[in-house]
């Protein structure tokens, strides 16, 4: 099938600031290389990610005139003539990017930083639009039992929070995880993956109205850092013991609470930079813990796979508390800038 005779609606960044101009048009419907896959989109999560480059503040490798979206799950409804390992109708999710599988990177379990590899929805076209066309592998089974609107937050936040804290922070089974910005979308998720794997867990938001939402969701436990340090909160929570491991998602802002919360030897991964606040350091704070401070970001196929199979099991429950059109989609953008949202927005095509 050609489909340069079709169009689709896609939503378009036309132009990026802090009040940027997203349009809804028509465009035609990519046509799909040998081995290519075109996918209709059921749902696209609307990441901090996409809200950086709506705001301007990422830019590096942005394609003009970008669909954003790199959250999507959906249906194949077309092949490439090369593409046999998946078929018309599979239920799918997206990879985060494109990928060789040739590359040092990606033979070491780090296709998301192939050094070949495009960001979808960032340097490619992604799914915030009625289909998509990504290579055929970077799209990965949906489970049985799984719907399409959860399954769209499987590769992010859920397998983006298994890789941070398996692969990158090496939590263990007894383990307490400090997770910061706990009410939003790669939050709610950091903190269930935590609790599946063994940890205890503290839960730190700043807004009153989620702490309820958190302790009806989560077995965590909830710490409301509205006025104290939650640093201070953390070691009265653990008798001065201090936590093992911060998934620190809000950033800079929460830089060195996030160390004084350490104990020795412990980790502080951070996922997130929501507020662009500079990071206050004391070294010394570092140096006497013997801390360890790690930047983290995507997944592999492998972690996508492993998410979605803790989905299934019931382990990890998706958090969508909103859904949003494309022609809505600035409203979405308000209300996450606003930090309204708790668990993750999508947009439905």
């Amino acid at each position: 099938m050609t489909n340069n005779q079709k169009t689709m609606r896609a939503l378009i960044l036309e132009k990026s600031g802090e009040e940027p101009s997203l349009r809804v048009k028509d465009v035609p419907v990519p046509d799909l290389g040998p081995d290519e896959v075109l996918v209709q989109v059921a749902a696209c999560g609307l990441c901090y990610h996409d809200i950086a480059v709506m705001r301007g503040v990422l830019r590096r490798g942005v394609k003009p005139d970008i669909v954003l979206g790199h959250e999507i799950s959906g249906r194949v409804v077309e092949t490439g003539r090369a593409v046999d390992s998946v078929g018309v109708g599979a239920p799918v999710v997206s990879a985060l990017t494109t990928f060789c599988g040739r590359c040092r990177r990606c033979l070491e379990g780090k296709e998301y930083r192939c050094v070949e590899g495009r960001g979808i929805g960032h340097a490619i076209d992604g799914g915030f639009a009625d289909f998509v066309k990504l290579p055929a592998t970077s799209v990965l089974p949906v489970p049985e039992g799984i719907s399409l609107e959860d399954a769209a937050v499987i590769a992010c936040p859920i397998g983006v929070a298994l890789h941070a804290l398996t692969d990158v922070a090496a939590v263990a089974s007894g383990d307490t995880v400090l997770v910061t910005g706990a009410g939003g979308g790669l939050g709610v998720h950091t903190v269930q993956v935590s609790s599946a794997l063994g940890a205890r867990v503290l839960a730190v938001t700043t807004s009153p109205e989620k702490v309820e939402q958190l302790e009806r969701l989560t077995t965590a436990e909830v710490i409301l850092a509205d006025e104290l340090d939650f640093a201070e909160i953390a070691l009265a929570y653990t008798e001065d013991r201090a936590v093992d491991v911060v998934a620190n998602i809000v950033g800079g802002a929460f830089f060195q609470s996030s160390i004084k919360s350490l104990t020795q030897f412990g980790r502080v991964v951070l996922l997130g930079e929501v507020t662009g606040e500079r990071a206050g350091v004391n070294i010394a704070e570092i140096l006497f813990r013997d801390a360890t401070i790690v930047g983290s970001t995507g997944a592999n196929p492998g972690q996508i796979t492993a998410a979605a199979q803790m989905v299934a099991a019931g382990l990890v429950r998706p958090v969508i508390s909103q859904r949003f059109t494309l022609e809505d989609a600035p409203a979405a953008y308000r209300l996450m800038r606003a930090g309204k949202t708790f668990g993750r927005v999508i947009l439905v095509p």
